[in-house]
C-alpha cells in the first residue's frame, strides 16, 4: 500500500488544476540522486500492465511493480515552511535518506527479495 497524506493530496490536486490535469499521479523509483535511489513524481494518463493503483483522499496513486517493490508501505506527506514547500517520503524499505529527502538507499537485503 502507498498512503498520502491529506496535505499531500491538497497538494497534488492543487497542481493537477494548474496543469489543467486530471491525468493519474505516477510515483516511480529510479537509480541516481545522492543516495542511489530517488523518487520520481508525474502525472500520466496511462495504467500499463502490472501497475497497481491505490486511491487516496481522492488521489489516483499508480506505481509499477519495480517501483512498489521499494516503496511498499510508503507515505507521502507534503509541508510547508520558510523557503517553501515540499514533499516528504517516508518509506520503510529505506536504510538511509539524503538531506532533501527526495534520494534514498535501499536496506541492503531488499534485492534479495521478491
Amino acid at each position: 500500500m502507498i498512503y498520502l497524506t491529506k496535505a499531500a493530496a491538497t497538494e497534488i490536486k492543487r497542481l493537477q488544476a494548474k496543469q489543467k490535469s486530471n491525468f493519474l499521479f505516477r510515483l516511480t523509483v529510479k537509480p541516481g540522486g545522492c543516495c542511489g535511489w530517488y523518487y520520481d513524481m508525474s502525472f500520466d494518463e496511462t495504467v500499463n500492465s502490472g501497475d497497481r493503483t491505490f486511491e487516496c483522499h481522492g488521489i489516483a496513486v499508480t506505481i509499477d511493480p519495480e517501483s512498489y517493490r521499494y516503496t511498499k508501505g510508503l507515505t507521502l506527506d507534503y509541508s510547508e515552511d520558510l523557503i517553501g514547500g515540499s514533499f516528504r517520503f517516508h518509506n520503510p524499505q529505506a536504510e538511509t535518506s539524503c538531506g532533501c529527502g527526495n534520494s534514498f538507499s535501499l536496506v541492503s537485503n531488499l534485492d534479495a527479495d521478491s
